[in-house]
């Protein structure tokens, strides 16, 4: 099972970005794969409108990513954010995958698939 970092945009559409990056995370599960979201993490503790404290998240974001085996970006745009997660991954040779659309099965899809 690989760690996959999910990048996909936060921005904007909070509410509509929270739940794309939920269907994100559910498709890297539904691949076989465990995530890590940071925005649907630091958000919760920090405050994304606070310069200092949205630089905070995205850093610890990046010392995350440096764990992690892929980072998959999500959606049709690529965001500020999302970018310069890219370009993190990227100096450091981890492997990047581009998904635009998702196929989504359902919690018991995912749980029969998975034998629980």
């Amino acid at each position: 099972m690989k760690l996959i970092f999910v990048a996909s945009p936060y921005k904007g559409d909070i509410e509509k970005n929270i739940e794309y990056a939920k269907q994100a995370c559910r498709y890297v599960l539904n691949e076989g794969n465990a995530f890590f979201c940071p925005h649907l993490l630091y958000p919760q503790v920090l405050d994304d409108n606070n310069p200092e404290e949205r630089e905070l998240g995205i850093s610890l974001g990046k010392e995350v990513l440096t764990k992690c085996d892929e980072l998959w970006a999500f959606g049709d745009n690529i965001s500020s954010g999302m970018f310069e997660e890219i370009e993190f991954a990227r100096e450091r040779g981890i492997p990047i995958k581009r998904i635009t659309h998702l196929h989504m099965e359902t919690k018991e899809q995912t749980l029969l698939r998975l034998g629980m």
